[in-house]
């Protein structure tokens, strides 16, 4: 099984199971984002990981459990995406990322953000002019070396 057939095997577990991402999350003990990523392909599960996730969306498939512990190639399309909330993340990075960069290698000095050593959290703010949503994002910084 590959990583495509398996996020779509799990996508409708996951609905059969009615389960959100908190509930995957909390029955593996890990953040509903670095699941969600999982199920999505984008990582891989430790053993006990792979198996919990399995048995919280009640599949016994060993093709599937070997394919949440495979590597992913982190490959995504370089078009534009159509879909609005992505597109806004995009946008967020194109109009922002600059500022980012620089106010990120004024504070820590030449150097990237680790997206591997990385957490990341999406919260809801409650808000009387509208709801918010709130993600934040935790990287190590990893300074360029000189040699």
């Amino acid at each position: 099984m590959d990583k495509i057939e398996m996020h779509h095997t799990l996508m409708a577990a996951r609905a059969r199971q009615k389960m959100n991402w908190d509930d995957l999350g909390e029955a593996v003990g890990r953040s509903p984002v670095w699941v969600a990523s999982v199920c999505y392909g984008m990582n891989s599960a430790p053993p006990d990981i792979a198996q919990g996730l399995a048995n919280a969306l009640g599949l016994e498939d060993e093709a599937l459990i070997e394919a949440l512990k495979a590597y992913p190639t982190k490959t995504w399309d370089g078009a534009v995406p159509q879909d609005p909330l992505i597109y806004r993340l995009y946008e967020v990075v194109g109009v922002y990322g600059p500022t980012l960069k620089d106010v990120i290698q004024e504070k820590f000095g030449d150097g990237i953000m680790s997206a591997i050593d990385f957490s990341m959290d999406v919260e809801r703010e409650e808000d009387p002019r509208g709801d918010r949503v709130k993600i934040t994002m935790n990287g190590k910084f990893l300074p360029y070396k000189s040699w």
